[in-house]
């Protein structure tokens, strides 16, 4: 089965080189996105968080990024996200944040592709013990749908203990939803410091003693918030479970099948498509995997690795060694931000 673990660096490609090869110009670095960029390619596949927005405000210059690719380049903008929200209503959020939806020609989620595992995979009515984002919280920048909603969409019903459950589904990391707010179970201190011991362990003890399978609908293990600190995700509880013995499914980035779907909207070949993102886990990685050429935006998750503050170009040896401590895994090109 597909794992939440960090991927292993891409098989040997053009963009994935023993440590020694970083001494050569590998991947091109630019302080904007450059209009030669622009012209390599005719299709830009977008990452969400961390490229276009902060789940609260658009990023400096991204609007107006969107705008002229879609309008004055005349590019295809696909965005592929690993938001466990479905795909129209993660598009429906675009507007919100000042972008035209209609600049782009179509969104893949994890949600989406993992709901459309469960619509085939289990019976209506079937009941998963959920894990997800809390809706007392307001504005929360995670909560791009209702749980309820998502549930509904997948035709499940919520299990209230274990023993009631068919499967675990890793949807959000804040809270165990029973079917409505009076009667959720908090996660804890785990979206701001991580730990699973004292809340999240004895639930996933108790679902691998029954040996529940687990869907993670949202991979990502660490990401940034809007106010520049981190906050812990599913794909960190999915490593978890996996640790103990228990059988995840991923749906997302770094799994390639995901920019395949991209390509498959885009109809354009992968050669003519780049993919824009600002994990090197999930969106060089992935990109690499399907054979996709990317851009690494630093300003994203590790902005604090670079030690570099947002728009602002990180030296090449500072660059290089974040690759050979992530496994080299080597981009195409690297720009600071998503912005002219």
């Amino acid at each position: 089965p597909l794992t939440a673990r960090v991927p292993t660096p891409c098989p040997p490609s053009p963009t994935c080189l023993p440590r020694a090869a970083l001494s050569n110009p590998v991947y091109t670095m630019d302080s904007a996105f450059t209009q030669e960029i622009m012209d390599k390619y005719d299709a830009f596949i977008l990452d969400q968080f961390g490229v276009l927005h902060n789940g609260v405000s658009a990023m400096d210059g991204a609007v107006e990024l969107v705008n002229h690719l879609a309008n004055k380049e005349g590019k295809k903008l696909i965005v592929l996200s690993n938001t466990s929200a479905p795909a129209e209503k993660a598009k429906l959020k675009l507007p919100k944040l000042g972008f035209n939806k209609d600049d782009f020609c179509g969104m893949v989620t994890s949600g989406e592709e993992a709901c459309r595992y469960i619509q085939n995979t289990y019976d209506k009515g079937t009941k998963c013990l959920m894990f997800t984002w809390d809706v007392t919280i307001p504005n929360s920048p995670r909560l791009t749908a209702l749980p309820s909603a998502f549930l509904e969409r997948c035709g499940l019903s919520v299990a209230k203990s274990v023993d009631e459950a068919d499967f675990l589904l890793l949807h959000g990391s804040e809270v165990w939803f029973r079917g409505d707010e009076a009667g959720q179970v908090s996660l804890g201190n785990f979206i701001n410091d991580g730990s699973l011991e004292e809340n999240i362990d004895p639930i996933l003890e108790e679902c691998l003693a029954r040996n529940l399978p687990c869907i993670s609908a949202n991979p990502d293990v660490i990401v940034q918030n809007p106010d520049g600190g981190f906050a812990y995700m599913p794909g960190k509880i999915g490593q978890r479970y996996e640790a103990m013995g228990g059988n995840v499914r991923i749906f997302g980035k770094p799994e390639p099948e995901h920019f395949k779907a991209c390509l498959q909207t885009l109809g354009l070949p992968a050669d003519r498509v780049c993919h824009v993102g600002d994990s090197l886990h999930h969106d060089i990685a992935g990109a690499n995997m399907a054979g996709i050429a990317n851009i690494f935006v630093t300003s994203g998750i590790h902005k604090k690795d670079l030690g570099t503050n947002f728009g602002e170009l990180p030296a090449k040896d500072k660059v290089d060694d974040l690759i050979i401590k992530e496994g080299m895994i080597v981009p195409t090109h690297v720009i600071p931000a998503f912005r002219m």
